[in-house]
């Protein structure tokens, strides 16, 4: 008996490893993505601009890393107290302009060299909405609590996706040759769109990164939304996946587009990380004692067997719980 429907999905060709670098970008659902390959310890970076949804400003968010772009005191505004940028999120934002600026361009000048480096930048799309700023005519990844009549909110053509996207494509290529774009929609449901909407949204996305050659889909929509197709997936919103749904794309994606030689090791720094959030009775008991020892002589080996681990805020932890 089955109670899911299976469909076939491709394996990714050449599989991620260890040794590659991942940069993530995107909508909240990278968040959880980034969480489970850090936890793992694979190399990763994601979202110079912080959370983003539609094309528009995933493709804005990598030139500006690409080109190493600086920001200046043009290119903020100030709403009640804070400064902002049009084209960051809030996580950006400060009352001092100063440090929303160093905060932006340090972040900027990082990920640059990591995004040359990258072997694989995954690109994870919410929502073909996006708002224009009227008045700058520009589209915002953030409206920042502004007037709403400042902004028109205009659902992106097919035409107009692809035409960024291959932007994206174009400048990655010159930037990074090396660097394969693997595409995934976000299975979160943009329900203040109003459900009829957030389908038609998620269609043209869809639609727009099939026509993309020379890069990877990974169906992160289509396993949450057609495979597991039930509420109980999702969180009390009915909105955002839940840590089961999230736990089993994240399964999928390890089928499919890792190294099978990665699973030993993905298993071992899941292990560290139970181990870390073990709690016991007492702090004190030699039994939690000998535990910690263990684990931090098992933390050190680890290390010694693969130097390119950064096991450092482990064997830290280890080491001074036990002492």
């Amino acid at each position: 008996m089955h109670f899911f429907l299976p469909f076939d999905i491709p394996n990714l060709q050449p599989a991620i490893t260890y040794q590659d670098k991942i940069y993530l970008l995107g909508s909240c659902f990278t968040e959880h993505m980034t969480r489970f390959l850090g936890n793992a310890k694979f190399q990763v970076a994601e979202n110079a601009h912080g959370i983003l949804f539609n094309p528009i400003s995933v493709v804005k968010s990598v030139q500006d890393v690409i080109h190493k772009k600086v920001y200046t005191e043009q290119d903020l505004f100030s709403i009640e107290e804070y400064w902002h940028s049009w084209y960051h999120h809030s996580d950006f934002s400060d009352l001092s302009k100063e440090i929303v600026l160093r905060k932006i361009n340090k972040t900027i000048e990082e990920h640059h060299q990591f995004l040359k480096e990258t072997k694989f930048l995954i690109i994870t799309l919410g929502s073909a909405f996006a708002y224009k700023h009227l008045e700058q005519d520009i589209y915002v990844s953030n409206n920042h609590r502004a007037p709403h009549h400042w902004f028109r909110k205009d659902l992106l053509s097919i035409d107009t996706i692809k035409n960024e996207l291959l932007k994206l494509q174009t400048s990655l290529s010159a930037f990074n040759k090396g660097c394969k774009i693997i595409f995934t929609i976000s299975p979160v449901r943009h329900s203040r769109d109003g459900l009829i909407e957030n389908n038609r949204s998620k269609a043209r996305l869809i639609e727009a990164v099939h026509s993309m050659s020379d890069s990877y889909y990974f169906p992160s929509y289509e396993i949450v939304i057609d495979q597991l197709r039930d509420h109980r997936f999702y969180d009390i919103d009915l909105v955002h996946p839940n840590f089961a749904a999230t736990q089993f794309v994240w399964e999928q994606f390890m089928t499919h587009c890792m190294d099978s030689a990665c699973y030993p090791l993905i298993k071992e720094m899941e292990d560290l990380s139970k181990a870390m959030r073990h709690k016991p009775k007492s702090d004190e008991s030699l039994a939690h004692q000998k535990f910690l020892h263990s684990y931090l002589e098992k933390t050190i080996a680890l290390k010694t067997r693969f130097p390119h681990l950064d096991l450092q805020k482990e064997i830290e932890y280890f080491a001074k719980q036990g002492r």
